[in-house]
């Protein structure tokens, strides 16, 4: 599974949001890896396909984003941080079948406040990576994606910061994951679908 975060870059806006949502769901179909667009809630209804929210909080329903082409949302990722109890109010207030991608920063927070709360993903992103093109979680803190895994449990583990590489996403996989949450490396490329056939060929191994 790939989770690509649109983020706040001018060619994921409008149109641009559209065309990179539509190569992620032609790469998806070709390959059978599922890959899901994390987008802005402005674009989310104009998309016409199923696509996460980069964020929820107190002004966005779950429940209209759900009427609108959401099915799920990203919570907590590096570009809108929440604070341990609004994340709890927000996954008690989710719809059913609403996909929630609860992202973490750190192993002490997977040991404190994140293991009692029940998102369908966490996603572990350690922010002094996060954009770092030559570096990668899976190569600077492998221990750290398999201690997070183990501490978390059944519920699926995503890693992002950095994956750029097959052999990221292999290491990835390895380490516990089962899928990575991507955006530099998708979004400021300039062959997007080159790029996430190579990220999907690590699925492949």
């Amino acid at each position: 599974m790939i989770v690509i975060n649109f983020k706040l870059f001018p060619q994921t806006f409008g149109d641009g949001a559209l065309k990179l949502a539509k190569i992620c769901q032609s790469v998806s179909k070709k390959t059978g890896v599922k890959i899901i667009s994390a987008v802005s809630a402005l674009d989310c209804s104009r998309i016409g396909l199923p696509v996460l929210l980069q964020y929820l909080d107190k002004n966005i329903s779950p429940i209209q984003a759900q009427k609108n082409g959401a099915i799920g949302s990203l919570l907590n990722h590096s570009d809108h941080r929440l604070k341990p109890g609004t994340i709890s109010q927000i996954l008690k207030s989710l719809p059913e079948n609403f996909i929630s991608v609860l992202c973490l920063q750190s192993l002490g927070q997977a040991q404190t406040w994140a293991k009692k709360l029940k998102p369908t993903y966490f996603a572990y992103e350690p922010p002094e990576l996060i954009g770092n093109k030559r570096q990668s979680v899976a190569t600077v803190k492998p221990e750290a994606i398999t201690n997070i895994a183990r501490e978390l449990g059944t519920i699926p583990l995503l890693v992002g910061a950095g994956i750029h590489s097959k052999s990221d996403v292999v290491a990835s996989l390895k380490l516990g994951a089962v899928g990575i949450l991507v955006a530099t490396d998708i979004v400021t490329t300039t062959d997007p679908e080159k790029e996430l056939l190579k990220l999907v060929s690590g699925f492949k191994v």
